[in-house]
């Protein structure tokens, strides 16, 4: 079989898959009609149940947060979030043990959060699971993580105590809690180190335009509205005294948010849309109720053949 036989099968099979679905959808309108009081009174039960399902009180919201990870790597965090998404594990005396087990807290999960541009800052994350640990263009972070979780409408008063109660949990495992403590000082000494590279810069190029007696130079225009004194020589640091500033100011932040080994750089947020949104599972009960009305409606009228070969 060469690739253009092969090409005519693949081309066969489609086409009989495609009249076999044709014929089928035919042969339930059929039965729709020939037996309307069976398929309609299924579709009816179908979207009652939606509607049951659907109720208010039982709209279920996703809430999403980004965790730092202070210390901790992504190995040791998801080996410590393991428990969250099976109830039976969980110790009894943790504080998100009684929101678990009487499920007013379900579908505890995680997402990776991805780096696009490389410079350490979140772009976006990653909730259908499609990034890879080994992509150098979409990096996946290593000291960010997203928490997410679903309540429903009648508990959204408990997301504060239910986020404090993950957060004590997480804080209080013994890994990521050494984690934390060997980060900590590294993390100081670093932004310390920044602070003084920060001075002697300035110290320096103060010194030079100030002092030196070649710094002075009339006032310069740049063409983008900036004016600059000085030697151009001295000017020609000006990107890096620039980076140098953004760098200290992320260390600063960062320094300022890691109080344990895991914090949110925002609270939990609701998503708007509900996850059992009304007009989705009205939609879902309908071809549901449909598919089984005509699977009922099709027993009916093959009743007697089925009778006859259950009595051979």
């Amino acid at each position: 079989m060469n690739f253009f036989d092969l090409c005519v099968a693949c081309g066969h099979a489609i086409g009989n898959v495609c009249k076999w679905f044709v014929n089928l959808l035919a042969e339930m309108c059929r039965l729709t009609y020939r037996l309307w009081w069976v398929v309609g009174l299924v579709v009816i039960m179908a979207i009652v149940a939606a509607l049951y399902y659907t109720r208010e009180s039982n709209l279920k919201f996703r809430f999403n947060a980004v965790a730092m990870l202070n210390g901790p790597s992504i190995q040791q965090f998801e080996q410590a979030y393991i428990p969250l998404k099976s109830p039976l594990t969980l110790p009894e005396d943790a504080a998100i043990t009684p929101y678990v087990k009487k499920q007013e807290v379900t579908e505890i999960t995680t997402f990776r959060v991805i780096d696009c541009l490389g410079d350490g800052v979140a772009d976006y994350i990653d909730f259908k699971d499609k990034s890879s640990p080994t992509d150098t263009v979409e990096v996946q972070m290593q000291d960010r993580i997203c928490l997410q979780f679903c309540v429903k409408q009648r508990n959204l008063a408990l997301v504060p105590e239910i986020e404090r109660a993950i957060l004590a949990y997480l804080n209080a495992n013994d890994a990521l809690q050494k984690a934390y403590e060997t980060y900590l000082p590294n993390l100081q000494s670093e932004a310390d180190f920044n602070h003084r590279q920060a001075l002697k810069l300035d110290s320096l190029t103060s010194n030079y335009y100030f002092y030196h007696p070649s710094s002075a130079q009339p006032m310069n225009y740049n063409g983008n509205g900036v004016n600059f004194y000085g030697d151009r020589r001295v000017r020609l640091f000006l990107t890096e005294i620039y980076n140098q500033q953004e760098h200290m100011e992320r260390l600063d932040q960062r320094l300022q948010l890691a109080t344990a080994p895991v914090t949110l750089e925002n609270h939990f947020s609701i998503n708007p849309s509900p996850v059992n949104g009304r007009i989705k599972y009205l939609v879902l009960f309908f071809l549901f109720g449909w598919i089984a009305g005509c699977a009922l409606a099709a027993l009916i009228e093959q009743r007697k053949a089925i009778k006859e070969w259950l009595n051979k």
